[in-house]
């Protein structure tokens, strides 16, 4: 499935582009994520997601597969497994950032998203849904607490 969320932020580019870049500054800002450990070049970490009356509690790894600083272009690839063994999901987050008037930043973020299990039962309405407030309040922490 493929998401697409934008948010806007009251900060020039290259400090929003230097805060996505730092993964232990901006997940507590992600509802439901943790990270729990650095190794190499991935982080591992956690992720509880609430959809209908399912919640579902990940288990996996989060790493940068490309940054393009010229871009202003950041992918990350995530991969979990439900802690109960009822499914997976993983997904690949492509953010990118445009400079506006007035020191403000718009952030594009687009999601190839997998899941499986009871989650995946949830259609294409539901998720949207989800992924657009889990962004809402990812875009609010940022500007209230980050920036």
């Amino acid at each position: 499935m493929k998401l697409e969320n934008e948010f806007r932020v009251s900060s020039p580019v290259q400090k929003v582009w230097e805060a996505l870049l730092d993964l232990e500054r901006v997940t507590p800002c992600l509802p439901g994520a943790a990270l729990t450990e650095q190794a190499g070049d991935h982080y591992k970490g956690t992720m509880a997601v609430k959809l209908g009356p399912v919640t579902a509690r990940y288990s996996g790894t989060v790493r940068f597969v490309e940054t393009d600083e010229r871009a202003r272009r950041a992918v990350i690839e995530a991969k979990g497994r439900d802690v109960r063994g009822q499914g997976t999901a993983s997904a690949t987050i492509t953010s990118t950032l445009h400079e506006e008037e007035g020191e403000r930043t718009r952030v594009v973020v687009r999601t190839e998203m997998r899941l499986t299990g009871r989650v995946a039962q949830f259609g294409r309405g539901i998720q949207q849904d989800v992924a657009s407030k889990i962004m809402d309040r990812f875009a609010s922490c940022l500007e209230n607490e980050v920036f």
